[in-house]
């Protein structure tokens, strides 16, 4: 390809991980190698209205995790799909040149769930991360957990349970299959939002209403009591694995203030101190969790490794936070890849794919 490749980083959305996503584009941003990329930066609002944004700018509070916040534009565009697919601008009335991939810091719903994934291969413009299937399952922690199980890998026992069966749902049913503590979660969302940790039938009863808020399906899930991991995995066809690395959360659960606010909110211990052979069936894990959910790109896995050595698999996140604590960044840096190194090999093996799916007959009707 002559001359500079031209990413779209695409950030923001209507997520309530919207402000997680400013921080992850920010990095992203200010390392990605602007000498072999021609970028423009295309932040989302909470409305879902796209907009085109200077790198100079593009953001208020940028330093403040508690207060940043997408600054205003007027220059609107939409994503179009046809023989004319790409980006509109409202404000200019005319198709902007054409993007070569789009590199998607979102996080959440409407980002991370498939939903996007599903915009952009409509538009025909290569993608970061996973496609839509593994975009779906990654996110939807019920699809998941039984996809994981099916496939022989360990994970805690899990309910479910959908909004219509609301008054079903029976806590003392419950607690003797998952026993105390438990979790309860939305099925489909990320950063630890929406999540609660249930010791009494009071706290039960919150914790349910609390997931409904923000999804129709819920997950609980029992309590493990072991050290969390993290493994990044990286690739398409042959995906590998990075070193392991451990959080130690200082708050009850590794929360969403202990991620993204609190920047003494958790330890970070990379490499994490476990055996070489606990190491390498981590990292067979991660690796085998990531081709069983179709993923693509990007992954971190989460595990568990109780005090008898049994390994759990917790989740996947297919679009792992980029901020300046974020582990998956971090664990690379330390297996060997640097920052501005990973966004150029996970922009290659976006249009890796994208070159691969367009000799499908599907793709030339």
């Amino acid at each position: 390809m002559e001359g500079k490749i031209k990413v779209g980083i695409l950030f923001g959305g209507r997520s309530v991980e919207h402000e997680v996503s400013l921080q992850s584009a920010k990095n992203v941003i200010d390392a990605i190698d602007r000498e072999k990329y021609e970028v423009t930066l295309i932040g989302i609002d909470k409305r879902g209205h796209w907009f085109l944004y200077d790198s100079s700018n593009f953001l208020l509070n940028a330093d403040n995790p508690k207060l940043i916040k997408l600054n205003n534009s007027d220059k609107e565009v939409v994503m179009t799909t046809g023989e004319s697919s790409g980006l509109y601008s409202l404000s200019e009335n005319k198709f902007l040149d054409k993007l070569h991939v789009i590199f998607p810091v979102l996080h959440g719903t409407f980002g991370e769930d498939g939903t996007l994934q599903g915009l952009l291969k409509l538009a025909d413009i290569p993608f970061v991360g996973a496609g839509v299937l593994g975009s779906v399952v990654g996110m939807d922690k019920d699809v998941m957990k039984r996809l994981l199980r099916d496939a022989g890998i360990p994970i805690s026992d899990f309910l479910s349970y959908r909004k219509f069966e609301y008054n079903e749902i029976n806590f003392e049913e419950v607690k003797n299959k998952l026993g105390l503590p438990m979790f309860v979660k939305p099925a489909n969302l990320g950063s630890s939002v929406g999540i609660s940790k249930v010791h009494s039938e009071d706290e039960f009863k919150k914790a349910i209403d609390e997931a409904f808020l923000y999804d129709t399906k819920i997950v609980i899930e029992e309590n493990i009591i072991g050290r969390e991991l993290e493994c990044a995995v990286l690739g398409n066809e042959k995906p590998v694995a990075s070193i392991v690395g451990e959080v130690v959360p200082k708050h009850d659960f590794y929360s969403y203030d202990a991620k993204y606010l609190d920047e003494n909110g958790a330890t970070l211990k990379v490499p994490a101190d476990i055996p070489e052979d606990v190491s390498e069936k981590i990292s067979d894990l991660a690796v085998k969790t990531f081709t069983t959910l179709s993923c693509e790109g990007m992954g971190r896995v989460d595990l568990f490794l109780k005090e008898n050595g049994d390994i759990f698999v917790n989740e996947i996140n297919t679009l792992p936070g980029f901020t300046k604590i974020s582990m998956y960044p971090r664990l690379w840096s330390e297996t060997g890849i640097s920052y501005k190194d990973l966004i150029d090999i996970l922009i290659t093996l976006a249009m890796d794919r994208f070159n691969r799916e367009i000799d499908l007959e599907t793709h030339k009707i």
